[in-house]
């Protein structure tokens, strides 16, 4: 129960409202740590309760432990706009009975728009690196009473090329402050992240590799796109779903394909990197309202997009690397619901499952449409590690 995590009533409250009944693993685990001041490296999958389980502790402390009047107290730096904008939401809503006021700092706001909200002293502040840095360059905002320093998705943050920006912003904060550092993967990239830790209490409980159980992950052979096309409406015309979410590699491929589902009758829409930001805030607000039920999308919604009732994940394009795979996967099978993940294989595409299966130590299920055949049948042999063997070499007879 909440209760036995010893939080203020006004908190209590707020998660009573919210509907939270049980804390999860990792909140029953992080929560005490982080209200003991503890430094935290915490290793859980997206969906895991992660967000609570840092913003709990973060709001225990401003309401126990009343700080100067001015100035940030905690800071949470995030990967995408959209992780911030959910995690402001999901603080003001858990901080709602406490009367603490909290600013979500991103790219593609006017910075007078942001200056403004920080000259009204947030306590917390939820950011992206790029323009925090901006601002603390400018002089706009000031770390040195820094209390929390939240690093959340810090393998997004190291993988989209943040480290330098969120080290910079890190060396003005008051070294004295508890640091709390999330990821759903563990990449030796974040390592650089991880030393500025003191002495932290380590949480691991369901890793990004390990949450195979609520998510059942299948394979359809393809021969093409414009096979991959005629599967994709297959499945979303004949696959029971409340929200479908499908990736593809490039922007281009998520425009045509969003194109062609709507000519189909689908509500769909599409989210990419050059998609302007309001246009951005609408359409995730419409596939969480139900007004859309199919987002096609590049990798930059498989971070920060939270949204109830993703039950299939199609990857129209197999993911590059295996933690992308795994944090495009993780949009679904979420706090103990069932979900479904089919990639589409084109024979370019086999080698790239296998290592990912390889590296997920799991075998994808073999799924056939059988009103949609294909003539690619897989690699005619196989290799130890479940790639596709090449032709013989033929051994050349010495003169």
């Amino acid at each position: 129960m909440f209760t036995d995590l010893l939080l203020d009533q006004r908190l209590l409250k707020s998660v009573d409202k919210l509907g939270f009944e049980q804390p999860t693993p990792v909140q029953q685990q992080a929560i005490p740590l982080a209200m003991a001041g503890k430094d935290l490296l915490v290793n859980a999958a997206t969906g895991s309760g992660k967000t609570a389980a840092f913003l709990l502790p973060i709001l225990q402390r401003m309401i126990t432990s009343p700080g100067p009047k001015e100035g940030t107290r905690a800071l949470v730096l995030v990967p995408t706009r959209e992780l911030a904008r959910q995690i402001g939401k999901e603080c003001e809503k858990l901080a709602s009975y406490c009367g603490l006021k909290v600013g979500v700092i991103t790219g593609g706001q006017e910075f007078s728009v942001q200056r403004a909200l920080l000259r009204r002293d947030p306590q917390i502040i939820i950011a992206t690196p790029g323009r925090t840095l901006e601002l603390v360059k400018e002089g706009t905002t000031l770390f040195t009473g820094l209390e929390v320093l939240v690093l959340d998705e810090a393998d997004r943050l190291f993988e989209m090329g943040f480290i330098d920006d969120v080290l910079a912003i890190i060396a003005t904060c008051n070294p004295a402050r508890q640091t709390m550092l999330l990821s759903a993967t563990l990449p030796a990239g974040v390592r650089r992240l991880m030393q500025v830790l003191n002495e932290p209490e380590r949480v691991t409980v369901n890793t990004a590799r390990e949450q195979h159980d609520s998510i059942r992950q299948q394979y359809i052979l393809a021969d093409d796109d414009k096979h991959k096309e005629k599967l994709l409406l297959w499945l979303l015309e004949n696959e029971p779903f409340e929200r479908a979410l499908v990736f593809t590699n490039t922007r281009d491929q998520a425009n045509h394909l969003c194109g062609v589902m709507r000519y189909r009758g689908q509500r769909a829409g599409f989210l990419h990197g050059e998609v302007k930001q309001d246009i951005r805030n609408s359409t995730t607000t419409a596939f969480r309202d139900g007004k859309i039920n199919v987002l096609v999308a590049s990798d930059v919604a498989s971070r920060g997009l939270d949204v109830k009732g993703i039950d299939l994940v199609v990857n129209f394009d197999m993911a590059r690397k295996g933690d992308d795979y795994v944090h495009r996967i993780g949009r679904t099978g979420r706090a103990g619901q069932q979900g479904l993940a089919v990639a589409f294989i084109a024979p370019n595409e086999w080698n790239l499952k296998a290592s990912i299966e390889r590296y997920l130590n799991v075998t994808f299920e073999s799924r056939k449409i059988k009103e949609l055949p294909g003539t690619y049948k897989g690699p005619k042999k196989l290799k130890a590690s479940g790639k596709a063997a090449g032709p013989a070499k033929s051994k050349k007879k010495k003169s």
